[in-house]
């Protein structure tokens, strides 16, 4: 809670996660760790990373129709609000905006082809190239196939030590985090992160997603990558009003990449159910 302001800030676990490095905020997913990094991280430089990694910009995926999403900064809230019908205050990038910010709520808009995106460059070890629907075409008359050419790569200028924290924590995740139970007796070690998107602010009470209605329940988010140490696959997974990540998304993620990367007859685990009473579950 930011003294002389109303609104708290919360984590999904009550007491909290006691003592948290990088590593086990990323693999329990602890809010708490990102409000405080982004309560010392300027906006505008986070900002300025996460274009890197491809967000605020359409990712160039050969398909009509892509949005750009929201990456806010201060120079984006201050033109966002920029009509007569605001008042400066509305223009103002407050601290609370930032901590918003930090666990990817407040303004933050992304598409799930952003997410896929950032995920297959953080397992690329920082290399990113430009997704494509489309690897080769074929000629109906002469049987000619023309491949598709694969856009220059490019790097995310990030020194590989540091990427490895991170692949490292992302492993952790669906090892012994968030979404363990839903990569239970996996046949492949992969990297994941789960993501609980907020559809409305709550005004000083507990969330409860059997208090609500089904349009304003969370949004389910989870990206993965496998297999960890040579990977073949990336992918984001969002299901609306889905509630938290690692009950909705992340088994959808654990069929996906069963199929994938060990065929048809690969069987993936049942949901997770969400238990009565379970609203303190992670994201």
């Amino acid at each position: 809670q930011i003294p002389g302001q109303a609104h708290r800030f919360r984590d999904d676990k009550p007491g909290g996660h006691g003592t948290v490095d990088m590593y086990k905020s990323i693999v329990v997913s602890c809010d708490t760790y990102y409000y405080l990094l982004a309560n010392e991280t300027d906006i505008d430089v986070t900002a300025s990373f996460m274009s890197r990694l491809g967000f605020g910009q359409k990712t160039g995926i050969d398909i009509e129709g892509e949005l750009t999403g929201v990456l806010p900064s201060r120079e984006w809230k201050r033109q966002r609000f920029a009509g007569k019908n605001y008042r400066e205050e509305h223009r103002k990038w407050y601290l609370g905006d930032s901590i918003s910010a930090g666990i990817g709520q407040g303004y933050n808009a992304f598409t799930p082809i952003q997410l896929a995106h950032a995920i297959a460059v953080i397992a690329n070890d920082g290399v990113s190239y430009t997704p494509h629907l489309v690897k080769s075409v074929q000629s109906l008359k002469t049987g000619e196939v023309r491949e598709i050419a694969r856009d220059p790569a490019s790097s995310l200028g990030v020194k590989p030590e540091y990427l490895a924290v991170i692949k490292n924590a992302l492993v952790g995740v669906n090892r012994e985090g968030t979404s363990a139970a839903a990569f239970k007796n996996a046949k492949y070690v992969s990297g994941g992160k789960t993501g609980t998107a907020q559809v409305y602010s709550l005004k000083g009470e507990k969330y409860s997603e059997h208090r609500v209605g089904e349009r304003l329940r969370d949004h389910a988010w989870f990206v993965a990558y496998a297999p960890a140490d040579k990977p073949r696959i990336a992918l984001a997974v969002l299901v609306e009003n889905g509630g938290f990540g690692a009950q909705a998304a992340a088994p959808v993620a654990r069929k996906v990449l069963d199929y994938y990367l060990l065929g048809d007859s690969a069987v993936g685990p049942a949901p997770v159910v969400s238990q009565p009473g379970g609203d303190d579950e992670s994201d």
